[in-house]
Order: C-alpha cells, then structure tokens, then sequence
C-alpha cells in the first residue's frame, strides 16, 4: 500500500510545547543526516519506507525532513507502508511503482544488499542504561574470564562507544580481550561491477567504529549488518558471545549460527542478563528434522521472499538445479508473506524452500501442512552424502556457487530414511541415450507418480488426478461442507459440496451468468 504526493514546500510551523518531542524527533529520525544523502546525491523522488509500528510517526518526520531540506528543493516525499515482503529489507518493488531514486529505511533492518536503488537506513536509537549495563556486564566478565566478543542490535549502535569506555574503566586490571563489533554502514549502494558477487556496501558517510582490531589481520566475519576480526589463529567458538539487544529474529541468526558458542544476551528493556540460551539452541534439533522430512520430499515449492535482495534470482536458479539433479520436481511461487492460508492451496508440495533475507528465513512451519526451509537445508537434504556437521549458514548470498554434489556422480545405493524406519530408493535420472530426453522423460514420471492424489477416502480436500502440474492445477476441485436444511435429525457426517469455486457442480447456471451481467455492466 503506498501513499505518494507532492507536499508543500512551505514549511510548517511548530508549536513550542513540542520542541522537545521535536528535537527527540530529529536525532531518532536522524533528520539532518537524512537530507544530507538526500542533497548530496540530488534525488528529487524518495521514498520513505516506514515499519508498522513506527507508521504512526511518518507524517512528523516527512514535515521535519521538508523543514531541512528547504522550500527550494522540490524533492517529492512517498510513504510506503505494509511493504511486499518483510519490513527488514529495502522495498524496492514498492519503490519501483513511484520511480523513486532512493529508499530511506526506518527501523530495524537486515542491511542486505539491494539490487538496483541506494538505500539509507535510519535504525533508531533504543533507550538504554549505560550504567546499569556495564554493572551486570562487567561482574559476570570478571567471573568467566573468557575472551569476549560484543554484539548487538543495531538500534543500541548509538551507545555502543559509550559502553565500550564505561567497560574498560570497570575493569582496568581485567585481562580480557574485549572486542566490539562495528557496523557496516548505514547507506547501501546497488551492487556494481566486480562487487556484485562480494556483497559489499558502500558507504558515503559516518560509520561507528568500536572494534580494537585491525582488518588486515586475523579472520573477519560478519552477520546481520555487524562485522569484526578476531586474532590470527582463533575460532568463534573460543570466545563468549554477547549480544545487547531483544530476543528477536536478529539474536536467533546470531545463535543458530554460532551454535558452538556460550551465549549471554543483555535485555536493555527489562535491565536483564539471560545467561541461558538453551531454549534458543533447541530450533536447531528442529531444523534437522525439517531436513530429514525434506529428504522423501518428491515435489518441491521455491517461495520467493524478496524481489530487492541482491543475489535472489542466482539462489533460486541454483535451488532449481539441485532439485532437478536430486530427481524432484519443483514449481516458483512468488506471494507476500507466506501463512499457513496460502499454502495449503499447493497440497502437492512436499517440501518448501524459503528464498529471502536471513532474519526473516525461518519460518516455524509447525501449523504448516508441509515444512518450510532454507536454502542451506535443502542443500543438505538433497544433497547426496552430505551431512550436517553442527556448521548453519542463513544467508543464502554465502551459498552462491557453493559446491554441490551432483545426484548423478554419485553411485546407486538405497538410503536410510528416519521418518520411514527402513532403507529407501531415492528416484534416479537415467542417462541412456539422449541425456536431455530421458531427464525430462523421468522428471515427467516422477511429476506423475507425485500427483497422484488419492480419490478414495472420501474424507478428502482435493480431488484430481494429472500427468503434470499444470493440467492438475486446472483440473483439480475441493469439497466443503454443506448443510442440508431438511434434515430434521443431526447426521454422523457431512458431505461437502464438490467441484471448482467457480461454479459447484450443484449451483444453477443462471447465478453465474447473472453475476457475469453485473461484472460486465
């Protein structure tokens, strides 16, 4: 839904009893920095990509930014809200129907890469208790005595500095190696030339800078808008962990990722150290079985969650390879937020895989008639002879060109399926003769043998039987309930109505051609 107009390049005017909810205003929003990028790179269409929550602030903060900018620039002002896909990631299929230069981003953010416009994001600054926070921080660091490695949400970035002073000022004695994270950057240019498959950002302005390590020297990592180094020599897993910020999908990235680490999380809210993180960790005993559940899988769906991601259309061309070489049949579907509704219109998926950004790539597929993956899960899964060896990889752009171990090179053998208790035959892609004929030919047998749907229980939704899956889609019907007013006594069980929404096979034909009438009058 967007919301676009022209506003007045009058200023407007302000009362003084709400100066100070003004100037609150103008350092959340980041008001100055904003018309900065604005001016500096000459947009003259931008767009203002709002969260639900902070939705309610649009109008004050569209009024502050025509204030800076100044009533000689016309520069047009669009509010975007209830963006495609999640509100995370830069809009730029919503930005696209305006036109717009550029997006500015507010509120929490995944800084993934876009595709063709520049983005600015604007992250917030949560409120937080320096004091407090160095006094929890720094009894339980002089009692581990582990080395350490601090991240957090990038709505905290703004304290960081502070904290870090605050913590070395505790412990002056302390021989702990403190290391702070940085942030990337808060601008993201599209991806250009030899950059488009490194997944860099760039940057045209201040960047935090905490991190007491040098670039040049040791192993760099980075995950969810952060980056920093850690010494030559030394893993992830020899560090403690923490984060400073919620229990939110950003903090679940951080720990499926670095399984192997002891984790604490500071909640600034609640003034908290959470030094258990079990529960967290338990997902990964669900991801593996999602993983096993996928491996029977015959007939696969690609959800496509993002179109401004950079590296999208790569993923799923390779996730189509992989599918194809595992002898599986798999169909693209492109829909707004995936729920529970929208996919049990696609009963004859097995399994389905979730293309989008890492934060919003877990989907808890519990209430789901069919699981719902990563990438990197079904790597594994259809990968012949691999296994999970504790590693989890979330964002898709680390798997781009990974290797992958080809069905056909691998030798025929039964594998053991869990969830069958018994040895299986996965299906084989025969390449006698024309390789490409007998690959379609077999895919076309096992699309076949997969859509076969049963009809006898009468208990049924769907009802249909096809060669492939576009006949099955035209040709298949449901049954829903129907309840027969003659009946005086209540009956055992009801038989729905059955044929295509459209017109069931008991309707009468004059309904239809009158709804028709009224549509085409």
């Amino acid at each position: 839904m967007i919301s676009s107009s022209f506003l007045p390049s009058a200023p407007v005017p302000t009362e003084r009893a709400s100066q100070p909810a003004t100037m609150d205003l103008e350092s959340n929003f980041e008001i100055s920095r904003t018309s900065e990028f604005i001016l500096s790179r000459n947009f003259t269409r931008v767009a203002l990509q709002f969260p639900d929550d902070l939705l309610k602030h649009s109008t004050k903060v569209v009024n502050s930014l025509r204030n800076k900018l100044g009533s000689a620039n016309k520069v047009g002002l669009f509010v975007m809200a209830d963006t495609t896909f999640g509100s995370c990631c830069v809009d730029e299929v919503g930005a696209s129907h305006i036109n717009a230069d550029c997006v500015i981003h507010y509120g929490h953010t995944c800084l993934s890469p876009t595709s063709t416009l520049p983005a600015f994001c604007v992250f917030g600054k949560a409120s937080i208790c320096i004091s407090r926070c160095v006094e929890k921080l720094s009894s339980y660091f002089w009692t581990n005595g582990k080395p350490i490695v601090v991240l957090y949400g990038l709505e905290y970035a703004h304290a960081i500095s502070q904290i870090k002073g605050a913590l070395v000022e505790a412990m002056p004695k302390a021989k702990v190696e403190l290391n702070f994270s940085d942030v990337m950057c808060s601008i993201i240019n599209p991806l250009e030339d030899h950059r488009k498959s490194e997944g860099l950002l760039g940057c045209l302005g201040s960047c935090t800078s905490n991190n007491s390590l040098g670039a040049a020297t040791g192993t760099r990592y980075s995950l969810g808008g952060l980056i920093w180094d850690l010494p030559e020599g030394q893993r992830m897993e020899d560090y403690l962990l923490l984060w400073i910020g919620p229990d939110n999908s950003a903090f679940a990235n951080i720990v499926l990722t670095f399984n192997g680490c002891e984790i604490v999380r500071y909640d600034a809210t609640e003034d908290h150290l959470v030094t258990d993180v079990s529960q967290q960790k338990r997902i990964l005993k669900r991801r593996y079985y999602l993983v096993e559940r996928a491996k029977d899988a015959n007939m696969v769906g690609i959800l496509v969650g993002t179109l401004g991601v950079a590296g999208y259309l790569h993923m799923i061309h390779q996730m189509k390879e992989l599918i194809m070489l595992a002898g599986k049949k798999a169909y693209t579907l492109v829909m707004g937020r995936p729920n529970p509704a929208k996919l049990a219109n696609f009963p004859e998926c097995d399994v389905f895989i979730y293309v989008s950004c890492a934060q919003t790539a877990l989907l808890d597929s519990k209430e789901f008639l069919a699981p719902v993956i990563t990438p990197f899960e079904a790597m594994l899964a259809f990968s012949r002879g691999s296994q999970w060896t504790g590693t989890y990889v979330m964002e898709f752009r680390d798997l781009i060109n990974s290797s992958t171990l080809e069905v056909r090179n691998q030798p025929e053998e039964a594998r053991f399926s869990f969830l069958k208790g018994g040895y299986v035959e996965d299906f084989e892609l025969q390449e006698n003769g024309d390789g490409d004929n007998e690959i379609s030919l077999a895919l076309g047998n096992a699309t076949e043998k997969a859509l076969q749907l049963r009809d006898r229980n009468p208990d049924s939704l769907v009802k249909g039987i096809a060669k492939s899956g576009a006949e099955f889609f035209v040709t298949r019907s449901y049954h829903g309930l129907e309840m027969h007013a003659n009946s005086a006594l209540p009956e055992p069980y009801l038989i729905g109505r059955s044929g295509k929404a459209s017109g069931y096979k008991d309707e009468q034909s004059g309904f239809h051609e009158a709804i028709k009438l009224v549509l085409v009058g």
